[in-house]
């Protein structure tokens, strides 16, 4: 199992984690030194301290202090150590308190007082929020000592694992702000390049952001001048071309009206035909989607009334199955598209007498299958079919075949849709053709 399986797959996640991930070893560090140091240092010294004037002022005392004794320790705890102490007479302790600590300051406590104190002694550090009870056994008595928690509890601790927790939430808000503006160019970035490559329009894109984010940016831009300007300048040319082939077609075919006792005036009509056909296939492959402007499309709708216009003007057996969920309208040139699926069901027309037309949704994309029962291509010569000017049918005869542009069209109108065109077998025993189309 390699490390890239388990890091973040967007850009977003790996910055946050490269800011992150440093981050909170180094909080660890510091908190794990912290309390394996500072706080067991701090701790032991605050319990020995403690302890120390405990035994410093009861170290006169002996086993059977009488009261002037007991009122000079009273006197001097209050005075030099802030201790209210206290006296019971007749009262005796019961052993040692062998229960385990709760806390580490706690036994820190009880071994330092071990250390110190040769009676019998207890300490209570739950009964009171703010105080500790310590009761030391004498022969007349019980000698109670009220400490304060603060005499044993590092304040300090908390304060630092507060402004620990509260600086690394700090930082993870600058960074979550100041990393999602570095990624945002990025991703209209890519959004505008996913949109051209859909054939779509980002008019909304400007340069902003790092100065790599910009460098990339204008080289987007400058692609994307370089190819609308090569589009206009195709279809300028194609639209000079085409009025300049058409001009002497329509003065033969003028010409051959005024000699139609011709015999050979059919066949010539028959070739200007032709040409006229071949021109217009040309046209529509280089000229491609032109300007039309992607809009949203109920593309289900739009294949359906297709499919129903072959059967009732051809009698073609075809067919159509819908997506087994309604299908939402998604941008789409619809001219376009509807040329490409024409184009589709006009050879299985030609080539075959049964087709089946399926589309079903998966992901963020759209399938449309075009099933045929005709004599399919050969897997070899199945890019050759998707090429222009390519006819798989050999002879020269135009009523078996075009000018080989159907498919090379379909294919141009889907890759421009940023979709993908693939041949394959059909289950009816012809061919099958697969148009993937991002939603």
């Amino acid at each position: 199992m390699q490390l890239r399986e388990f890091l973040p797959k967007t850009l977003f996640g790996r910055m946050l984690s490269i800011i992150l991930v440093p981050m909170i070893l180094v909080q660890v560090i510091t908190v794990f030194i912290f309390y394996e140091r500072h706080w067991d240092t701090v701790t032991r010294h605050m319990a020995a301290n403690l302890s120390s004037e405990i035994a410093f002022l009861i170290g006169d005392l002996g086993t059977s202090p009488n009261a002037e004794q007991i009122e000079t320790v009273i006197a001097d705890g209050w005075q030099f150590f802030n201790f209210p102490v206290n006296f019971e007479t007749a009262l005796t302790l019961p052993q040692k308190n062998n229960s385990i600590p709760k806390t580490y300051a706690e036994e820190m406590l009880r071994t330092e007082l071990g250390k110190r104190l040769s009676q019998n002694w207890q300490v209570d550090v739950d009964t009171d929020p703010n105080l500790i009870f310590i009761d030391i056994q004498f022969d007349t008595g019980v000698l109670r000592v009220y400490a304060s928690r603060k005499r044993i509890f590092s304040s300090t601790s908390w304060t630092f694992i507060g402004w620990t927790i509260g600086s690394s939430i700090l930082m993870f808000g600058v960074a979550l702000v100041f990393l999602r503006g570095q990624v945002r160019p990025i991703h209209r970035l890519a959004n505008a390049a996913r949109q051209l490559g859909l054939g779509r329009p980002a008019p909304d894109y400007r340069l902003e952001g790092a100065r790599e984010v910009r460098l990339a940016g204008r080289a987007f831009q400058a692609m994307r001048h370089r190819i609308m300007r090569q589009l206009n300048e195709r279809t300028e040319m194609l639209a000079g071309v085409s009025h300049d082939l058409r001009t002497p077609l329509t003065r033969m075919r003028l010409q051959l009206a005024l000699m139609q006792t011709h015999p050979d005036a059919e066949a010539i009509g028959n070739d200007i035909d032709d040409m006229e056909e071949m021109i217009d296939a040309y046209l529509a492959f280089a000229a491609g989607e032109g300007e039309e402007q992607p809009q949203e499309t109920d593309v289900s709708a739009l294949l359906a009334r297709l499919v129903e216009q072959a059967q009732k003007a051809h009698k073609f057996d075809i067919s159509f199955t819908p997506p087994s969920e309604p299908l939402p309208a998604f941008p789409v040139r619809k001219n376009a598209i509807q040329r490409a699926f024409s184009n589709l069901i006009s050879n299985a027309i030609r080539y075959s007498t049964k087709t089946e037309v399926s589309l079903r949704v998966r992901n963020d994309e759209v399938i449309f299958s075009f099933d045929d029962n005709g004599a399919g291509i050969p897997a070899e010569r199945r890019q050759d079919a998707i090429r222009p000017f390519i006819r798989l049918e050999e002879s020269r005869n135009r009523r078996t075949g075009g000018a080989g542009l159907g498919l090379s069209i379909t294919s141009d109108i889907v890759l421009n849709h940023g979709g993908e065109l693939a041949l394959g077998d059909s289950e009816l025993g012809g061919l099958r053709v697969t148009i993937k189309l991002p939603i």
